[in-house]
């Protein structure tokens, strides 16, 4: 079974951190204007320490995605 997509609260409700990566990532590969969706994840990977595994808890659209912007951010941070 799949996880929600969103987590409840009494007054509100808020994405998962999964789901809202996927979305990024859809729109980011398939809308070339959207490319800040891109970008927004890559800032995700680094800010939250993103290990590179959580591409498994992603449907598999955009799971290789999810790897060359984790690489990506590997990369940026040596420099």
């Amino acid at each position: 079974m799949a996880p929600p997509a969103a987590v409840r609260g009494r007054r509100v409700a808020l994405i998962s951190l999964d789901k809202l990566i996927e979305l990024k990532l859809a729109s980011g590969m398939s809308a070339p204007h959207k490319l800040k969706d891109l970008a927004d994840v890559l800032e995700l990977i680094r800010l939250l320490s993103l290990p590179r595994e959580k591409e498994l808890s992603l449907d598999p659209s955009v799971r290789a995605k999810y790897r060359e912007l984790w690489q990506a951010a590997q990369t940026a941070e040596r420099e």
